[in-house]
């Protein structure tokens, strides 16, 4: 019981914990917005408008500036901490997210792709073969968040540790 109650005493768990949940509430509205529908996976997915891991981060860091002041190491900490997340969501999830697509994509053309090859080794046998022109696909598609998701996640957490009196 006593654990229970530090952790819902704390400031600094309590307003991280409501941004997260805030934004994890609007992208789940978002969803449904257009679809009428709603998806559970958007209450606790990652990805998607606005960044819950922003929003999380920045609200702590916002909550350590107002709890500890803008010169403790707590505060320059939770700086860092923020700025280490929302680069890897912009770019290392991001990029992961997108090779996960394509893998997808992949997984999903497998058919297609065993009989194009079975089609070009018959026109091969048969003396028919031409060399294609070879085409390069680059990655451009985004998964995972937008500097715009980051950038709104993050507003929403200061806006919450700033709105949420310290105690």
């Amino acid at each position: 019981m006593e654990f229970l109650r530090s952790l819902t005493g704390n400031y600094i768990i309590n307003i991280g914990f409501l941004s997260w949940f805030a934004a994890q509430f609007i992208k789940t509205l978002l969803a449904y917005l257009p679809s009428k529908k709603i998806s559970w996976e958007r209450m606790v997915g990652s990805g998607g408008m606005p960044s819950s891991h922003s929003s999380l981060v920045c609200s702590v860091a916002v909550g350590m500036a107002r709890k500890t002041g803008f010169s403790s190491p707590e505060f320059a900490l939770a700086v860092v901490l923020a700025g280490i997340v929302m680069y890897d969501a912009m770019g290392v999830r991001r990029a992961a997210g997108e090779q996960a697509k394509v893998l997808n994509k992949m997984a999903v053309d497998f058919r297609e792709v065993f009989q194009m090859l079975r089609d070009e080794l018959d026109a091969l046998t048969r003396g028919e073969y031409e060399r294609p022109d070879e085409q390069h696909k680059t990655l451009k598609e985004f998964i995972g968040h937008t500097p715009l998701e980051v950038l709104c996640g993050a507003v929403l957490g200061i806006v919450i540790a700033l709105l949420v009196p310290v105690f």
